[in-house]
């Protein structure tokens, strides 16, 4: 794609972000469905299903980038996908909550609660594990990235078992949030909803969704590769903030689709589910590379990371305290993590080009 003209480059940019957010909707869809045909429902495997799902591009990014040796884009991505999924909330606060009490009063648990301590906790290996020798690896392992994947699991399972029950009044839910149980917008596998659609047409959609994602993800990796140097943007730059918005819209489609039905728990479960399991990705890198990844992350990966604690904790505060004030048509919470992240993407250029 280097012969190609800046024109063509942003075309084939737009069309794989188009295809990536009507895959997503398809693959949102037919989750929802297999979950129920299959009877993962809040099981680990749904939980999997549902995180691969919707970071798909993700995946299809960091193979690429792994493959072609080209790590900076796919760092980059990970860590400022992670930073970018959590100001999701904030739109879908913002457009999905218009009236009423904001988005995390709605969906306020103490499994969510979790959710986002894992994140923490997973972001937490992220910075240790870029101070690691860089010779370190055995067996195309990182003993970083070994431990990333290990909080992600004991975090899944810490809330496969909050889901059954906790031992707080509620079961951990807040009085006066969302009444239904997390996941009542999906097909409830009594003919309410989805009957027209077969398990094996299911699972065929959700295929088709899966390729088409993958390759619109390798698409946009590569093109947006170009495009950054046509513009003199960094890679590291580009892959934290552009490249990243286009991976997220998944996120933006299956969240919207979820509030408007009411399912606030299952929107917020989603960003928290999937920016817990995107560090994971460091391992799939580690394993098709042969290089340690963490180590060779910038100080611009590390200011990543710190960020999305940051706005991750916001949140965290935000699902304790329940505030019920809105600034600017969303909740204040979702206003200290937008303006949060707009001086934290000033300050990324200002650590880049330092």
């Amino acid at each position: 794609m280097s012969s190609w003209p800046l024109w063509a480059l942003l075309l084939l940019f737009v069309v794989a972000a188009a295809v990536i957010w009507l895959a997503g909707i398809q693959l949102s869809k037919q989750t929802d469905i297999l979950d129920v045909r299959l009877h993962l429902g809040s099981a680990l495997g749904g939980l999997i299903l549902l995180a691969v799902a919707t970071n798909l591009p993700e995946i299809a990014i960091t193979v690429s980038a792994a493959v072609s040796g080209n790590l900076g884009v796919a760092v980059g991505n990970i860590l400022g996908g992670i930073a970018i999924q959590t100001v999701v909330l904030v739109a879908l606060d913002a457009f999905g909550t218009r009236r009423g009490e904001p988005l995390m009063y709605r969906a306020s648990s103490l499994t969510l609660v979790i959710e986002a301590v894992t994140v923490v906790g997973v972001l937490g290996v992220v910075i240790a594990g870029s101070q690691m020798p860089a010779g370190l690896v055995a067996f195309r392992l990182t003993p970083a990235a070994v431990l990333i994947t290990a909080v992600w699991v004991v975090g899944l399972l810490a809330v496969r078992r909050a889901q059954k029950g906790l031992p707080w009044r509620e079961q951990g839910n807040a009085p006066g949030a969302q009444d239904k149980a997390q996941g009542h917008s999906k097909d409830p596998g009594d003919g309410s909803r989805g009957t027209k659609t077969s398990t094996g047409r299911a699972v065929l959609i959700f295929s088709v969704a899966a390729v088409a994602t993958l390759a619109a993800g390798v698409a946009l990796e590569r093109s947006g590769d170009e495009i950054a140097g046509h513009v003199g943007l960094s890679g590291v730059l580009f892959g934290a903030t552009i490249l990243a918005l286009a991976t997220s819209l998944p996120e933006i489609s299956t969240g919207l689709a979820s509030v408007k039905q009411g399912d606030y728990k299952l929107a917020v479960s989603d960003i928290f589910g999937g920016n817990a399991f995107l560090p994971v990705l460091f391992l799939v890198a580690v394993l098709i590379s042969g290089t340690p990844v963490l180590p060779q992350a910038h100080n611009t990966d590390i200011y990543l990371t710190a960020l999305a604690i940051l706005l991750t904790l916001v949140y965290v505060m935000s699902l304790i305290f329940r505030p019920k004030r809105r600034v600017a048509g969303m909740g204040a919470d979702s206003f200290i993590v937008l303006v949060l992240y707009l001086l934290g993407v000033a300050g990324l250029f200002a650590v880049a080009s330092g």
